[in-house]
């Protein structure tokens, strides 16, 4: 039986045309990255993977709701913003949220993989300073630290999310998911922010 990482829907796969990013597959993308930490057990990406499947059921609901008019993540906002007004986009600041909550574990998988001696919740740490850290309440952010703490050894990791896989042909492939949410995420970034639909 071929690895997860092997048949889940890549990132890297999503089409990107000049009218957006399609929404069905980069729904499909996320939700299939999200269930790839399942493979660690016992809920120990819970912070993450809770906050991202929350978002995800938003964008989803909107799309379901007006999938001729959303079929780009771009066209999703722009109806949902001449529909609905400026005092109730749910599906707009759900997609503001899922792209920020993907770009934190994009970043942590990117330092994990760029520095080779760090263990993963280090990469996390820097990850959460980076891209999540200034829209977490004070209050929370103890919190988080501690959930961060108890990520796994990045031996562990590869270990479990590889599925006996090669640590090279995961890293390639895990590359090649990456490349793709990055430059998702550079054209959302974008979008967003100069159309005022919020800040990742």
């Amino acid at each position: 039986m071929a690895p997860y990482f092997e048949t889940a829907k890549s990132f890297a796969d999503v089409p990107i045309t000049d009218g957006g990013v399609d929404t069905a597959t980069f729904l499909l993308a996320s939700t299939d990255f999200v269930n790839m930490f399942d493979l660690l057990g016992g809920g120990v990406f819970a912070f993450v993977q809770n906050d991202l499947r929350s978002n995800l059921a938003g964008v989803r609901r909107r799309f379901g709701d007006s999938e001729g008019e959303s079929f780009t993540l771009e066209k999703l906002a722009v109806h949902e913003r001449e529909t609905k007004g400026a005092n109730d986009r749910h599906g707009t600041a759900c997609l503001v949220r899922l792209l920020r909550g993907l770009w934190f574990t994009c970043e942590a998988l990117r330092n994990m993989q760029a520095d080779r001696n760090a263990e993963l919740h280090l990469c996390f740490r820097r990850a959460f300073d980076l891209v999540l850290k200034p829209h977490v309440p004070y209050l929370l952010r103890p919190v988080i630290t501690i959930a961060i703490r108890a990520v796994p050894h990045r031996h562990d990791f590869y270990s479990k999310i590889g599925q006996g896989a090669s640590d090279e042909k995961l890293d390639g492939e895990l590359t090649r998911w990456l490349d793709g949410l990055d430059t998702i995420l550079d054209r959302m970034r974008a979008f967003l922010g100069d159309g005022g639909y919020g800040r990742m």
